[in-house]
């Protein structure tokens, strides 16, 4: 429970910005490149990916359900004092900027690791993209005479 007059987000950009160009032209100056550079890459990594706003920050969805968790394929955030990304899932060769809570922590003075962020991205959809393919046939679902079996 949050106390009277405590807010509980903690984006930089406490506006509510429509979209996600709104949101990184709301971040502070010296955060925007970063922010820019972000987003370019995951929207390289996940063309398919549908750039959205949730809770005030900038995320992408990516898979076969829409508006369900599964999809949510990433976040960014301009924090206070660092870049946030999240969720993070492995995050192998990112540990060190790892939190509790499956959330990455850039510090804002430091170039973001990109290279790494990159391979993170391509995991988040090729895990999306596997887990599609691996739909099982539920009971009851309709399948074409050449798969049915024979009596």
């Amino acid at each position: 429970m949050t106390k009277a007059g405590k807010s509980t987000s903690t984006a930089r950009t406490a506006k509510s910005v429509a979209d996600v160009d709104a949101y990184i032209a709301a971040a502070p100056a010296a955060v925007q490149p970063q922010l820019r550079k972000l987003r370019a890459m995951i929207r390289a990594e996940a063309p398919h990916a549908t750039e959205k706003i949730s809770y005030g920050i900038p995320f992408y969805e990516y898979g076969d359900k829409p508006n369900t968790f599964q999809s949510r394929l990433i976040y960014f955030a301009a924090q206070k004092n660092h870049i946030a990304v999240y969720p993070a899932g492995e995050a192998q060769g990112l540990e060190q900027y790892l939190t509790e809570r499956s959330t990455l922590r850039f510090p804002m003075d430091k170039p973001l690791p990109m290279a790494k962020i990159r391979a993170l991205v391509r995991t988040r959809v090729s895990e999306r993209d596997a887990g599609a393919k691996a739909k099982p046939i539920g009971a009851g679902a309709r399948r074409s005479r050449s798969t049915q079996s024979k009596p």
